[in-house]
């Protein structure tokens, strides 16, 4: 990110969520009284708040700061989505650096999703039984073959398989998450982009009657997000249709949602309806609300602190102590050569 410290303020503090939140949810309702006379605020993963200095290395997870560099992640194996009233259920039990996966309660429900609230843990009673049949997603732009593909077409055509990957929010706190889905690569071979295409710029859907965040405040909705072309086309962009084995419930996005495993975690934009291939770099929502905080980019970069608040350290939902944060978020070795001879200062 960068570092000028400068934001747009029209951002009002009430939509911003208390640091303790994130870092421990427990500690929090403790001492929620004092931490409402300290004022602490900011951020946004979404956006929410500030993280504290970043721990020296021995308060850190010892386990993570000695873990290699990652290895390409082998294909999942295909799955058949259950419903989601099924018991959740997951082929894999842990990443492929041996962490184990996050509980499926917490994945459920800690969730970021300001068009239903900005208060996480709000989030999933809110989109509750929020319609997600029928669907259709419109994939145009500069294509040779567009085309409108409804949710179960997609899950019909794509074979559906099983990813691992770790979720890293800008705010600082992580997951790990089984997805179900299939690569982005191959919905955008099927429209053929044509030689003009140079990003892919994606739009969730927009409902302020249902989703009660839209309904105002300082955000320009829908929200919009986007990739290079050549990033959307790297095999580990996922279209996530399901997560441990179970379709994808509205507060995670249903009834599909990108997964960028390297990038923030705000980039991974929820709810698709529209994905077109366009000629210039897409203005995604947070680009908007704060220019100075939020890039197009978004890659996960330990050394790159946001203006506020360090990037070095993560709290992992679910664990108590910080863990080191990987650059590209352990995929580096997947995915730096797309950002070759880039200052990714610069390029946040």
């Amino acid at each position: 990110m960068a570092r000028n410290p400068s934001f747009r303020s029209g951002i009002p503090s009430s939509e911003i969520t208390p640091e303790p939140v994130y870092l421990d949810r427990r500690a929090f309702m403790r001492g929620a009284t004092a931490l409402a006379a300290s004022g602490v605020l900011l951020g946004a993963c979404g956006s929410d708040d500030a993280l504290p200095p970043a721990p020296a290395v021995a308060d850190l997870d010892p386990s993570a700061s000695a873990r290699p560099p990652t290895a390409t992640p082998a294909p999942g194996p295909k799955v058949a989505l259950a419903g989601p009233d099924a018991p959740p259920k997951a082929l894999a039990s842990s990443d492929e650096l041996g962490d184990g996966l996050t509980g499926f309660d917490d994945v459920t429900g800690y969730n970021n999703f300001y068009e239903f609230s900005t208060d996480k843990e709000e989030v999933a009673g809110l989109a509750a039984g929020y319609p997600t049949e029928p669907w259709a997603v419109k994939v145009g732009g500069l294509v040779d073959r567009p085309r409108t593909f409804a949710v179960e077409d997609l899950v019909k055509q794509f074979d559906q398989e099983e990813r691992v990957y770790r979720l890293r929010c800008v705010e600082g706190w992580s997951m790990v998450i089984p997805w179900v889905g299939f690569p982005l690569r191959k919905l955008l071979e099927a429209v053929a982009p044509t030689g003009q295409a140079r990003y892919v710029r994606f739009e969730t859907i927009h409902d302020p009657a249902r989703m009660p965040g839209q309904g105002g405040g300082p955000y320009a909705w829908p929200y919009v997000e986007g990739l290079r072309l050549d990033e959307a086309m790297n095999d580990l962009a996922l279209v996530a249709t399901g997560l441990y084995g179970k379709s994808l419930l509205p507060q995670n996005g249903a009834p599909l949602r990108l997964v960028v495993p390297w990038k923030y975690g705000f980039k991974s934009i929820k709810s698709i309806v529209k994905i077109d291939l366009v000629a210039e770099q897409p203005t995604s929502l947070w680009m908007d609300a704060a220019p100075n905080e939020y890039g197009f980019y978004a890659n996960v970069n330990p050394d790159v602190p946001h203006p506020r608040w360090s990037q070095s350290s993560e709290r992992r939902i679910g664990e108590l102590r910080r863990r080191r944060t990987l650059p590209f978020n352990g995929y580096a070795d997947q995915v730096a050569h797309l950002y070759a001879g880039m200052d990714l200062e610069t390029y946040f």
